[in-house]
């Protein structure tokens, strides 16, 4: 009987066990399940990832959690494949350049291939995203092809970014904080010349010109003023605080935010900060049985910028002088004897400091290179400011089960303005105000609003699911106005006395206002989603935009777009295996639109003022009015194409792969027409008069696995774009951007090359005697260069015709990377989690303009140290001269050009968070302490201060603000 108990006993333990072990299983799969059912937004709603048919990369709030103190661009930048981010400059508050899979556009106006933005349901504008708080962003969806951007029409050409900021997620109340407080400093310094060295070149240059030394004993000066030393800051303080509350209940949510954000920028301090103030309101909340739903959010945020800008201009900022500056020149003299001497007697109005002394000024070179120090002294009490309120309002009914109707109204209220006070100065002959000074200050004021109705129907029957969208929507934009006032011959000359209460004369009182142009858009818009058994998936989309933009034959556009899935994985004949676990086939194609950033009327005639007419014999003129352009009532959107091919794959359990092909191709890009000045119009018509083509493929890669206490999880991107303009409708080409007194545009547009394509002369090596010279011969014997002597470039001769002329200019490489790549590691164990992002592109070229070609002493870069001295010195820098006939320096050429590629530590962080049996005790949820650095490591090629340098054009330097590294010491937690 014990026996029978006993093996009684052992069953039902054995039978227990087994139980327990399914529905462990059981729970295992089910809290699987949960975790691999991700939502995305993809524009009016939201839908599972895995039936997802377009390109949509997503980026969560903990992607970038571990990468404070950085703007939204710089958040999602390396995270996505596909997508090139580059700084517009790396003063504090500073944008971000952001191409989706290319270039779409021409850059006509700023912004004409910026994204469009979308924050909780309201567009913005590239410049309007500086004004959100990084913690209260939930996720960032990129809509990367036509078949996902189709759904916003004509605005979606150069892709789509939806951000939806954090909402309340547990019923209790929650309060969250984040500090941090920072320290930049310079990435690199450029190697310029002391004064030792620059005094030998100055000496070379003159006797190689034909002239006589400038100075007589080099070896006396030493190494005279580290302008850089002085400019840069190595230790610019930054803060941020952001507080939020949020909770819900069973009807409502409530989420609530506050931000402030303080930072110094490494270069000029005194005049480069910024600040910004944040507040944000969300709730929802259901009546009448959850019949209705109302919900709103709305943000305001402040800003105040004390900046110097990018600072990527060659004629004068704080960034180039310090560069170009010679380092004769003292910081202040202090020398009585030369303080009453030439330059400093030249005027009143030298700058001095607080004993009296005055701030260097050059002898060497009297232009816009001045002492960078002084310079700022002449801009402090300058500031600009913005005050800009963004609301997003809706009212959900649902009238049968399944059936909703969704009424919304978006709306941003800005103001934004100017505050500046010119002194009188002197610092140069050639960088002055000793006339008058002034007191400025600017206001604007602007409304967009949009009122959009939207009925969806979402249905489940047997293996079908169907979702239905219908949409209308109404947009304005540019309701407002500017204003401005400035005041001349104030009786003080110190900013912080400065007012507009003091008494002048009213001839010296000067304003000006105007209002803006509105832009006004309707649409309409449908989406159906299908899949059956989440195994075949089918989007189709159609959107209808109307535009004030346009004349009347193209008013209206009609943007379609289709895409499909196929899940193999779930097929019957599909073998359960460890190799393959899911595989999903998308194809996609759509129609995408772009107004180009186009201004309003520019299909119209319109009158311009100011013509002056004689009639019949009367000596006497009648002012009149005439047409400024032709009018084109045909000009219409730019439409963009765009094919797309990619495969989902989950691997060995633990991988993720995604794989991609898209091309794309942008027809009718507005551009302004060249026309002879006989047809009597002073400007040229616009009209859609080219074409340009992206493609390229794309890879992401991602792998998450948990080892006992250890979790790790990586993701890495890849992506290649080639880029070529296909017509330019009877142009020969575009010659864009120029460099001082270069010879030469920098870029060219033309029919065959990539966008932002370098353009000069080549160089084969330097003439190392006068044998090469002679040898370097056409068909007839005659000289190619005659003109050339040892030292000096031998260009080549790239028609032919034996001679060096503009026809012997060639394509010289792409601005545009060809490569982007990002990897993200994360690592956990038990409390600790360090986290470091790396990112990178290729294949693309940077021109270096980092000295005056009309300031013959202006200071090197220590790389002129190796320039040709004689025969073999140098096959790559040419000789010094004061008479540079054969053009080495004024000729753009390849000699201007560096890699630019580069692979950046952005990000690494590492973080430790108190364990639970603390927290209970401080009825915490979270409390994690942390150290960030950002841009830590940069490898590459380039000898400027950053390969990364945004714009219309990148890759363009001619002294820009380069980004700081930082450190960063911060706290959260969350009760």
């Amino acid at each position: 009987m014990k026996k029978q108990i006993v093996s009684l006993i052992s069953l039902s333990m054995v039978l227990s066990s087994v139980a327990f072990s399914a529905q462990e299983k059981r729970d295992s799969l089910k809290e699987k399940a949960i975790e691999e059912v991700v939502l995305v937004n993809v524009g009016y709603g939201t839908q599972k990832k895995s039936t997802v048919t377009g390109a949509i990369s997503k980026v969560t709030a903990k992607d970038f959690e571990a990468s404070p103190n950085g703007g939204i661009g710089q958040m999602i930048q390396g995270r996505s494949a596909g997508v090139t981010i580059a700084m517009n400059s790396g003063a504090p508050g500073s944008s971000s350049t952001i191409r989706v899979r290319g270039i779409t556009t021409f850059p006509t106006n700023n912004g004409a291939n910026d994204p469009l933005w979308v924050v909780d349901g309201v567009p913005l504008e590239n410049a309007d995203i500086a004004t959100l708080n990084q913690a209260d962003i939930e996720s960032i969806e990129i809509l990367k092809d036509a078949a996902s951007a189709a759904i916003y029409g004509t605005r979606a050409a150069k892709g789509v970014i939806l951000v939806t900021t954090k909402s309340a997620k547990k019923g209790k109340m929650s309060i969250s904080y984040n500090g941090y407080t920072s320290y930049s400093s310079p990435n690199k310094v450029l190697k310029v010349l002391n004064a030792t060295e620059y005094a030998l070149l100055m000496n070379e240059k003159s006797v190689n010109g034909g002239g006589n030394p400038l100075f007589s004993d080099i070896s006396s000066l030493g190494v005279g003023t580290d302008w850089q030393k002085l400019v840069f800051n190595k230790s610019a303080f930054g803060m941020n605080h952001e507080l939020s509350f949020s909770g819900r209940t069973d009807k409502s949510t409530f989420y609530a935010s506050f931000g402030l954000q303080e930072q110094d920028g490494i270069v000029a301090t005194d005049i480069s900060k910024y600040k910004k103030q944040t507040v944000r309101i969300n709730s929802t909340h259901k009546f009448f049985d959850d019949f209705l739903t109302f919900g709103q959010n709305v943000f305001y945020t402040h800003q105040k910028n004390i900046g110097i800008g990018s600072q990527n201009n060659e004629f004068g900022g704080v960034v180039a002088d310090a560069i170009m500056m010679d380092p004769l020149t003292p910081l202040i003299e202090y020398d009585p004897i030369k303080a009453n001497m030439s330059p400093y007697t030249s005027s009143p109005y030298i700058i001095r400091d607080q004993f009296g002394n005055p701030y260097g000024i050059s002898n060497m070179q009297q232009t816009e290179i001045v002492n960078p120090m002084a310079y700022i002294r002449t801009r402090l009490g300058n500031y600009s400011w913005s005050d800009v309120v963004v609301g997003n309002a809706y009212l959900q009914a649902e009238f049968v089960k399944d059936l909703k109707f969704k009424t919304s109204l978006g709306a941003k209220k800005a103001f934004w303005g100017d505050y500046g006070f010119t002194p009188l100065y002197y610092l140069s002959t050639q960088t002055l105000n000793t006339a008058r000074n002034n007191l400025y200050r600017s206001n604007g004021q602007g409304l967009d609003w949009s009122v959009e109705n939207t009925l969806t129907y979402d249905k489940k029957f047997g293996g079908h699911s169907i979702s239905v969208l219908l949409g209308q929507g109404v947009y304005v934009s540019g309701i407002g106005n500017f204003s401005g006032v400035t005041h001349y011959n104030l009786p003080t000359n110190d900013y912080a006395q400065a007012s507009f209460n003091m008494d002048v004369a009213p001839t010296d009182k000067l304003g000006y206002s105007y209002n803006f142009n509105q832009l006004r858009r309707a649409s309409l818009f449908a989406r159906l989603n299908y899949n059956y058994k989440e195994k075949y998936l089918l989007t189709g989309i159609i959107r209808r935009d109307g535009s004030s933009l346009f004349g009347p034959n193209n008013k209206y556009g009609n943007f379609p777009s289709v895409s499909a899935g196929w899940v193999v994985s779930k097929e019957s004949f599909w073998p359960e295996n460890n190799f393959i676990n899911e595989i999903k086939l998308r194809a996609g194609y759509g129609v995408n639109g772009n107004d180009g950033a186009l201004a309003p009327n520019q299909y119209e005639s319109l009158m311009a003022t100011g013509y002056n007419y004689y009639f019949g014999g009367s000596p006497s003129v009648t002012i009149g009015s005439a047409p400024a352009t032709l009018s084109n009532p045909d000009l219409h959107w730019e439409e963009t194409t765009q094919k797309n091919f990619g495969v989902d794959l989950k691997l060995f359990n633990n991988f993720n792969l995604t794989a991609e092909y898209f091309n794309k191709l942008t027809e009718g890009i507005l551009l302004q027409y060249q026309i002879p000045g006989y047809v009597g119009v002073t400007q040229d018509p616009w009209g859609n008069i080219g074409d340009m083509k992206n493609s390229g493929f794309e890879l992401e890669l991602s792998y998450k696995k948990r080892f006992g206490d250890f979790n790790f999880s990586a993701s890495g991107n890849f992506a290649t774009l080639d880029n070529e303009v296909t017509k330019l409708n009877g142009r020969e080409f575009i010659g864009m951007g120029g460099f001082q007194s270069m010879t030469g545009e920098i870029t060219r547009l033309m029919v065959g090359q990539p966008f932002g394509s370098f353009f000069g002369w080549k160089t084969d090596g330097i003439f190392q005697n006068w044998d090469q010279i002679n040898a370097y011969v056409n068909s007839t014997g005659g000289l190619i260069q005659p003109n050339a002597k040892p030292g000096d470039f031998k260009w080549v001769d790239n028609n032919g015709d034996g001679e060096i002329t503009d026809k012997d200019r060639m394509f010289l490489g792409n601005s545009l990377p060809k490569y982007t790549f990002g990897l993200s590691l994360n690592f956990e164990y038990k409390n600790f989690d360090l986290n470091a992002m790396f990112q990178g592109v290729a294949g693309n070229k940077i021109f270096q303009g980092l000295r005056r070609l009309d300031v013959s002493r202006a200071n090197y870069q220590t790389v002129a140290l190796s320039r040709w001295t004689g025969e073999g010195t140098s096959n790559d820098y040419p000789r010094l001269t004061t008479d540079d006939a054969n053009g080495n320096f004024t000729r753009m050429s390849d000699f201007y050009l560096q890699d630019g590629d580069y692979l950046r530590l952005k990000v690494i962080s590492l973080g430790y968070s108190l364990p639970k049996s603390i927290l209970d005790k401080v009825n915490a949820e979270k409390v994690r302490i942390y150290v960030t650095g950002n841009n830590l490591l940069t490898l590459t090629k380039y000898n400027g201060y950053d390969p990364e340098i945004g714009g219309d054009v990148m890759g363009i330097d001619k002294g820009f603000y380069p980004q700081p590294r930082t450190i960063i010491f911060g706290i959260n937690f969350q009760f």
